[in-house]
C-alpha cells in the first residue's frame, strides 16, 4: 500500500544516531538554582555528585517508559 523512500529511512537513522552522540552532552545540565549554589562553592565532588543525581532522576522514567513499548511490540509482533 505504501512505500516507504530508503533514502528518508537512512536520514531518519543518522538523525537518531546523531542526536544519541549527542545526548550525554545534554545531560550534564542542572538547574538554576543548583547550578548558582555549586558554583559558589569549590567542591567538585559535591557538583558531580548532584549532576549524577539529576540524570538518574531524568534517565529512570524514559527508560521504564522504554521497556514498556519494548514489551508491547514484543507482543504484538508475536
Amino acid at each position: 500500500m505504501f512505500k516507504k523512500n530508503p533514502i528518508k529511512i537512512k536520514m531518519q537513522k543518522l538523525l537518531l544516531g546523531g542526536l544519541a552522540l549527542f545526548l550525554p552532552f545534554l545531560g550534564q545540565a542542572q538547574c538554576a538554582m543548583c547550578r548558582a549554589v555549586l558554583e559558589s562553592e569549590d567542591n567538585t565532588a559535591v557538583a558531580e555528585g548532584i549532576n549524577n543525581g539529576i540524570v538518574y532522576l531524568m534517565a529512570i522514567p524514559y527508560i521504564l517508559i522504554g521497556a514498556l513499548f519494548f514489551f508491547i511490540y514484543r507482543k504484538m509482533k508475536s
